[in-house]
């Protein structure tokens, strides 16, 4: 499959089956944490960036897949970089609602619901996570560093709006970087935000995988639970600073170790729980996989992490 990952196992989602409709990095923003890498296009032109026939063609092929209906719990939309500026989203939505009874998420930075017709194409949605690193200005251009059109105001205007008219569940993602986005003015404006948005769910993250720029610093457990409670009882954290262990193995793929890693970086315990293989077969084939050049090493605050390789 090229548009559809998984199914993976997410602690906050369940099974999650991912459709990725933005492949390469075509994004509103460049943000220091991006664990997808150096930046191609950053833009706020909206189009179809990936045929919507391919996209839906591949997602029957999926579900006409024998038991593919309880192989994952929802149809999670993502993007290797911004997925609303796909043009075609709203009718994707509208499809995936009609093909299959599984509830619809999207996860989006958020830039763009201050338009009108984005907000319409995720109304039917059944879940949607948009981000809010910072409100201050300075901190947002700092940590998302977004393409001109996108001010601050604009971005919480747009998520207010949106929580407003939206009648699924709306949560609010926020990382914070160590020193950029996670003093106490920024978390003060970013209540301040949240008191007009009005999520159901607050998530606090941080810089768990390897980021684009090496400044980028993770917030402890410790540092993380701090602000959330300064962000009230709706607040929780989603980093994983633990792995999870799993007995209902499942046979290697390498295919499918390539696939997880060519959307972000992921150590071996990662992989392990997401596909629900045994961690020391993964380190087996993560070692095969690096012979071949098809996935690489990188060490981030001593943890290993695999990337795609460029091999044949």
């Amino acid at each position: 499959m090229k548009y559809i990952f998984g199914p993976v196992n997410s602690r906050r989602l369940g099974r999650s089956l991912g459709l990725d409709i933005i492949p390469t990095k075509i994004c509103s923003f460049d943000c220091i944490y991006c664990e997808v890498g150096a930046k191609r296009l950053i833009t706020g032109m909206r189009k179809e960036y990936v045929p919507l026939a391919a996209l839906l063609s591949e997602v029957d092929r999926y579900l006409a897949l024998p038991g593919a209906a309880g192989h994952f719990d929802l149809l999670t939309i993502t993007a290797s970089g911004e997925p609303t500026l796909h043009s075609g989203i709203g009718r994707l939505i509208g499809e995936l609602k009609r093909k299959t009874d599984k509830p619809v998420a999207v996860l989006t930075n958020g830039s763009l619901l201050y338009d009108p017709a984005v907000r319409r194409d995720l109304a039917a949605a059944d879940l949607v996570i948009p981000s809010l690193d910072a409100a201050r200005a300075e901190s947002y251009r700092k940590v998302n560093r977004p393409h001109p059109d996108f001010p601050v105001e604009q971005l919480i205007a747009g998520l207010e709006l949106f929580g407003r008219e939206y009648q699924g569940r709306l949560w609010l993602e926020i990382l914070l970087v160590k020193g950029i986005n996670d003093l106490p003015e920024d978390i003060a404006a970013l209540k301040t935000a949240i008191e007009r948005i009005k999520p159901q769910k607050i998530q606090l993250n941080t810089v768990i995988r390897p980021p684009l720029e090496q400044t980028a610093l993770p917030l402890t457990e410790k540092e993380l639970d701090a602000v959330a409670g300064r962000l009230g009882p709706t607040a929780e954290v989603i980093a994983s600073f633990r792995g999870e262990g799993r007995k209902d193995f499942h046979p290697v793929d390498e295919e499918a170790i390539i696939a997880m890693i060519k959307r972000r970086p992921c150590p071996p315990e990662d992989i392990s729980t997401a596909l629900h293989y045994r961690e020391d077969l993964v380190q087996q084939a993560l070692a095969r996989l690096c012979l071949k050049k098809k996935a690489s090493l990188r060490l981030h605050n001593g943890i290993p992490y695999y990337q795609a390789g460029d091999g044949p």
